[in-house]
């Protein structure tokens, strides 16, 4: 063979390599989960934000986006920093040359964009780059920035590896989309309805948590009209837990393990999706589209008279609160022998107290209920979360089930319990099916308490530890009545039966219930 063709073959079979190399690196797929590390993976391993090396961090975690802040210099060269001052000198104001001489505390230069996006196409085949462009204060140079971002991205072939463009900046935004109709956008001021970000062609929202707080329609809302939700900075769990309860698509965190972490413990995670809740994200009496009050005197020889006043119940600063007050109470209550005859009788009590349901609102087969909350403290009180069966009416208790999610009695401070009553097994003969399980600080610490109901059996959990798990026996509805709607009670009695057996503590008065959230999750495929 003559040596040019040698050398010919050989330079084919190098141009092939190549673009075969350069075609794999330019293919990703997105990861399958809602995390975005916030300015790159930097804050467990203390490295710096915005770096290389928090990038690479996020990409090690399998993160689904890694998200980065771009600005442009006085000469023109994207850089990717946060702040408007990097180390005292303005960036806009300064030339690169100027402020890489400074470098980042773990030794990197200062990354361009062109440094950090090839950086992001190596060894990357699931991390997307999330964008955020920062506006300029210098009238027009907003579009500038935006043309130049997007030329980079076309010359570098990384427009595959952007998962999205973020800005405060509206006009950003909009010349994005006109430059790559293609490209996923979202809107970061929190200023506007996802019904207008979708006239405007805006692909999503990435607004501040507590807006989605403030205006939970928006997430109903945002669902409808297709638009991409994501929120920033959650790094505590009970924020992250909220988040992934309402399919956030994604979650943008400076702790990624943690958002990971809680992604493992979540109903989500399970096949579960979240079909009622009270995040008690507002003021005054509970929601009455969800909550009716039960009024009176009404069981177990309890002490207290049940109120519907604010003092009693009440929504503050994103609580339920729920308060025991000693205090006389005569209220004229109507009775009667049967349905045609009834009488006025008047009602004393030494204590009001609360007691919410969801009967006649919503009502549940199967599933898991959440319910966080801090516990009253005191010898006679005895608060509970619990279920009851909504044939009630028809055959009475035990035969229409009690499912009780939570008891605790004050003369007991350091547990809880969990049980069922049906026919078979019920107090009133002693065969109730319960047990207890140690709590730590149920007065001082917010706890998460979860049943989790399936045709086979139910589970009662306190903080993802299951304390006792009850099978059905496949016998009879005297045994398991659990095949039907239950609607849940939220209360805290004084005295009773259970709550009074060591009396009543009166220096104890008032005393709170505070719940932070209560959530009903159903599986996809119901159970």
């Amino acid at each position: 063979m003559p040596i040019y063709i040698r050398y010919l073959f050989l330079a084919f079979i190098i141009i092939s390599f190549c673009a075969c190399n350069f075609n794999t690196q330019n293919k990703i797929s997105f990861a399958d989960n809602p995390v975005i590390a916030h300015r790159g993976a930097w804050k467990k391993n203390n490295l710096p934000e915005n770096s290389i090396a928090s990038l690479n961090q996020a990409i090690t975690l399998n993160c689904t986006g890694s998200e980065f802040d771009v600005r442009m210099t006085s000469d023109n060269v994207l850089i990717v920093t946060h702040d408007a001052k990097y180390n005292g000198l303005e960036v806009d104001q300064s030339t690169y040359s100027e402020l890489s001489k400074l470098k980042l505390p773990n030794g990197e230069t200062l990354p361009t964009l062109k440094d950090y996006i090839l950086a992001g196409l190596k060894n990357n085949d699931s991390t997307g780059l999330v964008c955020e462009i920062k506006p300029s204060k210098t009238e027009g140079r907003n579009i500038i920035i935006a043309e130049e971002v997007i030329n980079q991205i076309k010359e570098l072939k990384a427009e595959p590896y952007i998962l999205s463009y973020l800005s405060f900046s509206y006009d950003i935004l909009k010349r994005i989309k006109e430059l790559d109709p293609n490209a996923k956008t979202q809107y970061l001021d929190g200023s506007k309805s996802p019904e207008r970000l979708k006239e405007d062609g805006i692909s999503g929202l990435d607004y501040a948590l507590f807006r989605y707080k403030r205006k939970p329609e928006w997430i109903t809302e945002a669902k409808e009209n297709g638009l991409i939700l994501n929120a920033w900075v959650a790094d505590k769990v009970e924020d992250i837990d909220w988040l992934l309860a309402h399919d956030f698509d994604y979650i943008t965190t400076d702790k990624p393990e943690l958002v990971f972490q809680q992604i493992e413990k979540s109903p989500i995670k399970n096949g579960y999706e979240l079909v009622w809740s009270d995040e008690f994200n507002y003021k005054g009496k509970p929601d009455s589209t969800k909550w009716t009050f039960e009024l009176g005197l009404k069981r177990n020889q309890e002490k207290q008279y049940y109120s519907d006043s604010l003092k009693n119940a009440r929504v503050e600063n994103g609580f339920l609160v729920l308060e025991t007050h000693k205090e006389k109470i005569k209220n004229k209550a109507f009775v009667s022998k049967d349905a045609k005859n009834w009488r006025k009788k008047w009602e004393y009590a030494d204590y009001t107290a609360p007691s919410l349901s969801t009967k006649g609102k919503a009502a549940w087969t199967y599933g898991r209920i959440d319910i966080r909350a801090k516990l009253p403290r005191g010898v006679g009180l005895w608060p509970a979360f619990w279920m009851i069966g909504e044939n009630y009416s028809e055959v009475g208790w035990p035969e229409c089930g009690e499912i009780d999610i939570m008891e605790h009695v004050g003369f007991d401070p350091d547990s809880i319990f969990g049980t069922i009553h049906t026919k078979a097994y019920n107090h009133m003969r002693g065969t109730q099916k319960g047990k207890s399980i140690y709590i730590d600080k149920p007065y001082d610490t917010f706890h998460v308490f979860s049943l989790e109901w399936t045709p086979e059996k139910m589970d009662f959990i306190l903080d993802d530890v299951v304390y006792n798990h009850i099978e059905n026996e496949h016998k009879t509805t005297h045994e398991w009545p659990f095949d039907q709607d239950f609607h849940l009670k939220i209360n805290i009695a004084v005295g009773g039966m259970l709550g009074g057996r060591k009396g009543i503590d009166d220096s104890v008065f008032p005393q709170k219930m505070l719940i932070d959230y209560v959530r009903v999750f159903q599986k996809k495929n119901k159970e």
